[in-house]
């Protein structure tokens, strides 16, 4: 990764603008975990809930370079995920409590959060069932004809799990238009990477037996995660099929609210948060383009209002009537 400390001049060709609402967007996602952190301390939210503190920067990035028509899918760490899509506050902290006034009324809870509005299809509990669904988007969408495609995101852990590999035989057979982006925070819940990989130091090339292009990128900085991700975007839109994004980040928090994450050191988590923030990396931008500390703390005080009222909102919402297990089923 590259150091978080990086200056700029007021001559880099950068659209301050875009700077700012890549800080916007990246500050909201950190004071909503936090406060989601918060509320199930109180007992508020139960089940699993796990936190997206220090990844900001990837589903940005992300989310920037991509089309509102493009199918996007993930595993359980998915609050941030639906916040980067546009979605309300509100509505995903309610469903994190099980109100109904969450986007899933409720009854999806942390892990299982979805939107046809905004092509989101859902965060999923079982680590790499994620992977064949989102290729199953990239197949639909070559079938229709369109110019779409599905990003699918996975874990380092979920990385060593037998479907993720069909999944990529298949892509690569029919140059389905799917990106498959690797969230490599350095740890499947309590192993390192480097205990449960034998391949750590490159997983973007877990494709190549499959002529699948990969690349590593420093998922801490929002501005390569766009720029990797744009040519990606531009490689499946040409019918070349899929693509493998290994974005080196990393968690500041425990696997799940549950996690005292007693693997690691105290020294290693503030090494990473001093030297490669990705909030403070933008900060560092912008500052060096005219930007005060004072209005960065303006609209940080405006996004802890945000988080606040959905927090609010959420907690003065109804929990679902019993008749609600019977709606929304399959049979």
């Amino acid at each position: 990764m590259n150091s978080a400390k990086k200056t700029f001049s007021k001559k880099s060709n950068i659209d301050k603008d875009k700077i700012l609402q890549y800080y916007r967007d990246m500050l909201l996602i950190r004071r909503f975990e936090e406060k989601a952190g918060q509320l199930y301390g109180m007992g508020e939210i139960g089940g699993f809930c796990h936190l997206y503190i220090g990844q900001e920067a990837v589903v940005v990035g992300v989310q920037d370079a991509i089309s509102d028509k493009d199918s996007i899918i993930t595993s359980y760490r998915d609050h941030a995920h639906m916040l980067a899509c546009g979605l309300s506050p509100d509505g995903v902290m309610a469903e994190l409590t099980g109100r109904t006034g969450g986007l899933s009324k409720g009854k999806g809870g942390s892990m299982h959060m979805f939107s046809s509005e905004k092509n989101f299809y859902g965060g999923h509990g079982i680590v790499g069932a994620q992977v064949p669904i989102g290729t199953g988007l990239a197949f639909a969408d070559q079938y229709k004809g369109n110019d779409n495609i599905s990003t699918v995101y996975l874990g380092d852990g979920a990385l060593n799990q037998g479907q993720v590999y069909e999944s990529f035989n298949m892509a690569s057979l029919w140059k389905l238009p799917v990106i498959y982006i690797i969230e490599n925070n350095q740890y499947a819940m309590g192993t390192s990477t480097a205990r449960h990989s034998a391949s750590a130091e490159e997983l973007y090339n877990r494709g190549k037996a499959y002529g699948i292009v990969g690349v590593a990128v420093d998922g801490m900085n929002v501005l390569e995660v766009k720029e990797a991700t744009e040519k990606a975007v531009a490689h499946c839109r040409a019918s070349k099929g899929p693509y493998i994004l290994e974005m080196q980040t990393y968690r500041y928090r425990g696997h799940s609210m549950s996690d005292p994450a007693k693997y690691r050191t105290k020294e290693e988590v503030t090494s990473m948060k001093e030297k490669y923030d990705p909030i403070d990396y933008v900060k560092e931008i912008l500052f060096a383009n005219g930007e005060t500390e004072e209005s960065l703390k303006a609209i940080d005080k405006e996004i802890k209002k945000i988080v606040s009222k959905s927090a609010d909102f959420a907690l003065e919402s109804p929990l679902p009537e019993a008749e609600e297990l019977w709606t929304d089923v399959v049979v």
